[in-house]
């Protein structure tokens, strides 16, 4: 049988320099105290002045504590961590697999850090590993934290109104009751600002859900006609043949291919503009003469696609809508 080799898009995609001895501080002055007045009582009265009487003024109040100036640290924590580690200003708890792998190795993912490292391998040696990447582990979870922040801003208010990306544009949901347009479902049809709008045969009252499962029925039927097409224009420039094509609705791979010319792509992809589709095509038809990321495998892709690594960033920095 034919061994299926499956190889993915990822969703996404030294050391730091010791400090220097800290700044020495000026000493405090001592809080100097009032002088003590003679034996035999106060003194006298300078004649013609006023009695001064006791001294009634209020000591200086004692100096606050100075506020801790250690900063707080940034956590990124995996839902399944094991361990702990202190990299810089951040605690990165991570999860921890042992595997029979020869070597250590990390994933950065919307989840956190995973780490995955040889049975013999202790774990004070694990840690020790995890902190001379501490500089790649941090940026990356910057970059995923980052990145799921602007999902959450971009989610979707689904109902009559609603916007979304659709190849890179706007694309304004529009609840047609009466179901005045040709087409299963929906149809794209010109907005009046020039832009455009689907329409989607509910009733005004049709729940969030609705509109959503409306909206996602009609792009998965796009998405498939779209793909379609491109698999076919690529494929022959490439010298591959592919058999299937299967939608994936998968939250962490935009693609796959195996060897029997399958082809598996995300129709979410249908949010991003037409050049980033047709990276992510030509990537997976690619596989089909080269199963890895070898250099060989990318000087196929950019055969096709001279700019993919501008494409592949675009991919990776602009993240689709959550759904």
């Amino acid at each position: 049988m034919q061994r299926l080799v499956q190889l993915a898009l990822d969703f996404f995609g030294g050391g730091g320099v010791p400090s220097g001895p800290a700044e020495p501080q000026a000493p405090r002055a001592p809080f100097a105290a009032p002088p003590a007045a003679p034996q035999g009582g106060p003194a006298p009265a300078r004649p013609g002045s006023r009695s001064a009487g006791p001294d009634m003024r209020t000591p200086a109040p004692a100096p606050a504590p100075a506020p801790d100036a250690r900063p707080v640290p940034v956590e990124f924590r995996h839902p399944a961590a094991s361990r702990e580690v202190v990299l810089g200003d951040a605690l990165v708890a991570y999860a921890l697999q042992r595997s029979r792998r020869r070597t250590i190795g990390f994933t950065v993912g919307p989840d956190g850090l995973a780490v995955r490292a040889p049975g013999w391998v202790s774990l004070a040696n694990v840690d020790a590993a995890v902190r001379e990447k501490s500089a790649w582990i941090l940026r990356k979870l910057g970059e995923a934290r980052e990145r799921q922040r602007r999902q959450e801003d971009a989610q979707i208010d689904w109902g009559d109104g609603a916007v979304l990306p659709y190849l890179g544009e706007p694309l304004t949901v529009v609840l047609d009751p009466t179901h005045g347009f040709r087409g299963q479902g929906g149809a794209l049809v010109p907005g009046p600002d020039g832009g455009r709008c689907l329409h989607v045969g509910l009733p005004r009252a049709a729940t969030p859900a609705q509109v959503r499962d409306a909206v996602q029925a009609w792009l998965m039927r796009d998405a498939r006609r779209h793909f379609t097409a491109r698999l076919d224009h690529f494929a022959p420039l490439l010298g591959v043949q592919w058999r299937t094509l299967r939608l994936s609705s998968a939250q962490t791979r935009w693609g796959s291919a195996r060897a029997d010319g399958s082809i598996r792509l995300n129709w979410r992809l249908l949010h991003y503009r037409p050049a980033v589709i047709d990276y992510v095509v030509a990537h997976e038809l690619s596989h089909l003469r080269h199963m890895d990321h070898s250099p060989r495998f990318w000087d196929t892709v950019a055969t096709v696609m001279p700019d993919y690594a501008a494409l592949r960033d675009r991919l990776r920095d602009e993240p689709a809508p959550r759904w």
